[in-house]
């Protein structure tokens, strides 16, 4: 008789949680298929693969490795892992240093395309800064799931938004650490927001604040997401749109009074960013 694995045998100190997603959880949301809480008791070692499901987790306690698309990887404490498990794995705990795991398997209509984003800018091993976010996301996973209500997979849904959301951001948590940087960029930041509606300029920026404009533009972009150009755009055609909506100024005055010196420029941001005139716009949002 063959021996049975530890798969096989329940462990105390394993903690489960197994469901099954219903049609239109698998249709509209994103859904859990397990998620658990896992000390191991002994050396442990799991292999899968052609699972249509992700696979995150953060390791707690202890040491063990990931094997992943023919990679090997230590894991420590603080570290965590995001893999698509429809690439062939394997997880080992340590025999000395057995690991504590917090993990959840789940899935979703638009979750492959979270993960190429999360791949464009991280590895499928990392260590955040703090797992302390992603630890108690996990926990409320478990503590929503134990039970079923009504509400359960909506609001499992929004935690695993969350999640990916912790995911893709996970490099901005660890820069706010970069405190010189982050206060300077801060600083732009402000500046821009107060005076949107004046001309700003690259290298006006770049010699009020002492920084190299290359530099500053490059930095801004990763810290916010869009470029300085953009950001200055995106401020005023906000306030042109609170300005149609709640005075009667014409197009020309709110051009003018939004930092556009060319009233058909402005037109063609404002189309570009709204996909309507703003006219047309007026004539929709203005009480």
């Amino acid at each position: 008789m063959t021996n049975p694995t530890v798969e096989q045998i329940p462990n105390p100190l394993d903690s489960r949680i197994i469901k099954t997603p219903s049609a239109t959880a698998r249709r509209t949301f994103f859904y859990l298929l397990e998620c658990g809480h896992l000390k191991a008791g002994a050396q442990q070692n799991t292999g899968r693969q052609n699972l249509q499901s992700f696979l995150f987790a953060v390791v707690l306690d202890g040491r063990g490795s990931l094997i992943y698309d023919g990679q090997r990887c230590q894991l420590e404490t603080g570290d965590c892992f995001f893999i698509d498990c429809r690439t062939a794995h394997s997880v080992q705990s340590d025999a000395k240093q057995p690991w504590e795991l917090l993990w959840v398997y789940f899935n979703g209509c638009t979750t492959e395309e979270y993960y190429k984003l999360f791949l464009a800018q991280q590895q499928p091993v990392f260590h955040p800064v703090s797992t302390v976010k992603f630890s108690a996301l996990l926990q409320e996973l478990m503590r929503l799931n134990a039970d079923t209500f009504a509400d359960t997979e909506v609001l499992t849904s929004g935690l695993l938004a969350n999640l990916l959301t912790l995911l893709l951001t996970v490099n901005s948590i660890g820069k706010e650490n970069d405190s010189a940087l982050q206060a300077k960029l801060k600083t732009v930041l402000a500046h821009i927001d107060a005076n949107f509606t004046a001309d700003i300029h690259l290298d006006e920026l770049a010699q009020r604040f002492g920084i190299s404009k290359y530099y500053l533009t490059r930095e801004f972009k990763r810290a916010y997401g869009e470029t300085i150009f953009q950001h200055i755009i995106g401020l005023r055609i906000n306030y042109a749109k609170r300005l149609l909506r709640f005075t009667d100024k014409s197009v020309e005055e709110i051009s003018e009074l939004c930092g556009f010196k060319d009233q058909s420029y402005f037109s063609k941001q404002f189309k570009k960013a709204e996909n309507v005139t703003c006219l047309t716009f007026r004539r929709r949002w203005q009480d």
